[in-house]
């Protein structure tokens, strides 16, 4: 009897790992199936903003940088929810600088206002303005810009000298040849970018109106091609997916990586609190357009889309499966209880920044010096990131994983360091 009791006790535990084990691999299936989702969603948006900018090129009017500026703010909506896939997977890391690289140094492209200034110590290239400058010189060679194309952006002139300033591809270069600078300060406004700069002959403002067109056409089409290349590295047998789901621990590794990395170092820190510290406008994450509401708001749901197990698609859809949320649950109820608060919770601490700024009350005067309502709702966001961090790592511990490593932010953990 002794020895069928033991006997039926170690099968038991058996079976409980191996269904464990089931759980964690359809966990991580569900996490890369809504990769592929997000990414494919992204690369139809980044599509129908390319057929915008077509538009505009061919016939510029005020209508048709509206609608090119309003699929502009809609690809970023798929986008932004990606970027949990950030930090724990390094196909993403390693290509995520290409397509959303932030913040850039703009008079690398175009035209700034006079008061930006010319070449810094830290920057020689400030104000290349390779738009205005069909030739110019790098490191001793010239380089022939009278074409502007895709390889040129990306082979040439993307994070050249190897300064990270230097971003002349991805969302943010395209936002800023939609937007212009956003010269308001903490004044209400975004930037206010001509519908004459892409006009021809006499109606052309600022000049250089077709070469402006080539960059922008040139790096709208770069933004397609980058995605599509991700998009496909999620599929059935794309590298990506293969990566994650080729070892369990390290696939539930990268999803709490990414969880907490951006949640805490990445957005919490980086992107809110530093730029609250600085009180500096210039900080915010789509600071031509006015559009940084939206960019936290669909990271922070990309972080809790993660535990979830779920993404509602741009067309409605919903892909869903077995989920983090599940395999916490199973282990330990009230944890998993604490974790979908706290992800809640920072929902509604984003979507009041959201509100607010969907009501006339724009991010970057949230950051002005002594404004206590804005203070008050971005540390709300900032302090709701960092409980839901608490809790990310006790999931962590709860299901044993020593591989996390949490990117972290001096504006967090050292602020001191900021003003050094």
């Amino acid at each position: 009897m002794i020895r069928i009791f033991l006997s039926t006790t170690t099968f038991a535990v058996g079976l409980a790992s191996a269904a464990q084990a089931q759980d964690a691999s359809q966990v991580i299936a569900t996490y890369a199936d809504i990769a592929a989702a997000k990414y494919e969603d992204s690369l139809s948006t980044a599509r129908r903003l390319q057929t915008a900018v077509d538009a505009l090129i061919k016939s510029p009017s005020a209508e048709a940088l509206q609608a090119a500026r309003s699929a502009w703010i809609a690809s970023r909506v798929p986008y932004q929810q990606t970027e949990v896939y950030r930090f724990g997977n390094a196909i993403v890391d390693d290509w995520e600088g290409r397509v959303n690289a932030w913040p850039l140094d703009e008079g690398l492209i175009d035209y700034v206002d006079g008061a930006y200034g010319g070449p810094t110590d830290e920057n020689q290239l400030a104000a290349l303005n390779v738009i205005a400058n069909p030739e110019f010189t790098l490191s001793g060679s010239k380089i022939d810009a009278s074409n502007i194309t895709p390889a040129l952006l990306q082979g040439t002139l993307h994070e050249v000298d190897g300064i990270e300033a230097n971003v002349a591809t991805g969302y943010h270069a395209i936002e800023f040849l939609l937007w212009g600078q956003d010269l308001n300060g903490h004044g209400d406004g975004a930037g206010d970018r001509r519908w004459s700069d892409y006009a021809s002959g006499d109606a052309c403002t600022n000049g250089n109106c077709e070469r402006r067109g080539q960059y922008l056409v040139a790096a709208t089409e770069l933004l397609v091609s980058d995605l599509g290349w991700m998009a496909a590295q999620w599929g059935q047998d794309g590298a990506a997916r293969v990566e994650l789901t080729g070892d369990e621990r390290a696939g539930l590794t990268a999803i709490l990586t990414g969880m907490g990395s951006l949640s805490y170092g990445e957005q919490a820190g980086e992107r809110m609190r530093l730029g609250l510290m600085l009180n500096d406008p210039e900080e915010e994450h789509d600071c031509f357009s006015d559009n940084t509401h939206n960019s936290h708001y669909y990271d922070g749901l990309g972080i809790q889309s993660a535990y979830l197990g779920e993404y509602v698609r741009v067309d409605g859809s919903l892909v869903s499966g077995a989920s983090l949320s599940d395999l916490v649950a199973a282990k330990n109820p009230d944890l998993d209880a604490e974790m979908r608060a706290r992800l809640s919770a920072t929902m509604m601490a984003l979507g009041r920044i959201k509100t607010a700024a969907e009501a006339g009350f724009a991010y970057d005067q949230m950051l002005e010096r002594g404004n206590e309502s804005g203070e008050r709702l971005i540390m709300g966001g900032v302090d709701a990131l960092i409980a839901q961090t608490r809790s990310i790592e006790r999931v962590v511990s709860e299901l044993d994983l020593d591989g996390v490593a949490i990117e972290t932010s001096d504006s967090l953990e050292n602020p001191s360091a900021v003003f050094q």
